[in-house]
């Protein structure tokens, strides 16, 4: 057994016995001496993997949610509210009003991409900004 390999084995050795947060102080000091930054390699192949995954699976059904209301066109957004759930013009209102871009509503839980489509061009017309997300 060489000497370096002697050393490493050392070195691993010794670094089993350091504690959870000796190991993060460690880690710190190793990136500041040596100006890099450690990053996980797992997370990094999942990330590149990912956008081909999506690409091969394209959603059939669509959920619509209003996130924000344009407030000099809030009244035609409640028409178009009324419109697309069918509610009445104070549960309208009502939805329209708590709409905000931390809480967006769901108007159509479940649609097709044409009927996801259309409801987008009513709401962008009329003042609301849509949000689509594929299931």
């Amino acid at each position: 057994m060489s000497t370096q390999q002697k050393s490493i084995e050392e070195l691993v050795d010794s670094l089993s016995h350091l504690s959870v947060l000796d190991m993060a102080k460690l880690k710190t000091a190793l990136e500041d001496k040596w100006g890099v930054k450690a990053a996980a390699a797992a997370p990094m192949m999942a990330q590149v993997a990912a956008p081909a995954a999506e690409a091969a699976v394209e959603s059939t059904e669509f959920e619509v949610s209003l996130v924000t209301v344009d407030s000099a066109k809030k009244m035609a957004v409640i028409k178009v509210v009324r419109e697309v759930t069918g509610l009445g013009l104070k549960e309208s209102k009502e939805f329209a009003e708590a709409v905000t871009p931390a809480t967006p509503k769901v108007i159509k839980p479940s649609c097709s991409k044409q009927e996801a489509d259309e409801i987008c061009t009513k709401f962008k017309d009329s003042g609301g900004e849509i949000k689509v997300k594929g299931l």
